[in-house]
């Protein structure tokens, strides 16, 4: 049963280019330009009469965009919920500028030893993280350290939750890897790890959605009955002003937007496309975070049940439950 009729989240790729060499990433890999502030001013706009509720600006590495700041500022000033999730190497840099700017701040953490964590971004940035996290408690801000569980590091999840994410006063959020396209992702998630993913979700200062679980329990999207709604929850636009679909991982299609982005996106191609979302042969057994978040809370199922406590939990961590009030 649909709960809601129109997208409620934007992913809003600034560029693609980023600084770091994730091993479980190939965004990093595509050329790219930077949006520009007129382009994303008109699509701000369009996206508020669309219904979009959240603005996650992201890459790529978003702060290589010199004028991120007041992208964010655009969003805030227009009552978006933003978030933004860096690799923390230009944190340091960007902090006092980005101030009050990011209602949900992520930085990236893999490992709880810095030779781990480096050799998994493929640059020297644990200390930027450790950095990172003092220059941001000092300012009032409150990141949380996203950690992306693979079967190679979930042993130190409990490392990373006792010795940096509990004493520093953070949220965890433990982030289940998924697979797309040929990125080696470790062969995802053994039964056994979901299981011990389960038992941490349920701790203090710990965000796990646990319907990412259920999906992956049950061998993830299945074509006859999809449970993702990418096309229609999540609006994405590249870093060339393109409205992709069905989705950035899949990208059969891609729209030039044109100051439009509202038009096209109820233009009779768009919405032929949206209507496969999650029948599409690539979206048997997928798995993206990305996507199955916003399909799990606009959409009355197993999975928004599933869903529903973590999300509760951790916007009432963040003290951010009031503004999801209007979903």
């Amino acid at each position: 049963m649909r709960l809601l009729s129109h997208p409620v989240l934007c992913n809003y790729y600034v560029t693609y280019r980023c600084n770091a060499r994730c091993s479980f990433c190939d965004i990093w890999e595509r050329p790219s330009p930077y949006v520009n502030e007129e382009q994303v001013a008109a699509n701000l706009r369009d996206l508020k009469r669309l219904g979009v509720k959240v603005i996650d600006f992201t890459g790529g590495e978003p702060l290589l965009h010199r004028q991120i700041d007041k992208l964010l500022r655009m969003a805030k000033d227009m009552g978006f919920i933003t978030t933004l999730t860096t690799n923390t190497l230009l944190y340091p840099k960007w902090a006092e500028r980005l101030k009050g700017l990011v209602d949900m701040l992520h930085f990236s953490l893999d490992s709880p030893h810095k030779e781990e964590h480096d050799a998994s971004r493929g640059v020297a940035c644990f200390d930027f993280v450790v950095e990172s996290i003092k220059t941001a408690k000092a300012l009032g801000e409150r990141p949380d350290i996203l950690f992306t569980v693979m079967n190679s590091n979930i042993h130190q999840v409990k490392e990373v939750y006792e010795n940096i994410s509990q004493p520093e006063g953070l949220v965890l959020i433990l982030n289940p890897v998924f697979g797309y396209n040929e990125v080696e992702t470790g062969g995802g998630l053994t039964l056994a790890a979901l299981k011990e993913l389960q038992l941490w979700g349920k701790k203090r200062g710990v965000y796990l959605n646990d319907g990412f679980i259920g999906l992956r329990k049950d061998g993830g999207n299945q074509v006859e009955k999809p449970v993702c709604k990418a096309g229609s929850t999540t609006v994405v636009i590249s870093p060339e002003n393109k409205l992709v679909l069905p989705c950035y991982h899949l990208g059969l299609k891609e729209f030039s937007i044109e100051n439009q982005l509202e038009a096209l996106y109820h233009s009779p191609e768009v919405q032929t496309l949206i209507a496969q979302e999650g029948r599409l042969p690539a979206c048997q057994g997928c798995t993206i975070n990305c996507y199955m978040q916003p399909s799990f809370a606009t959409h009355l199922s197993r999975y928004f049940w599933q869903a529903l406590p973590s999300t509760l939990k951790y916007n009432l961590m963040k003290g951010t439950w009031k503004t999801l009030l209007p979903f």
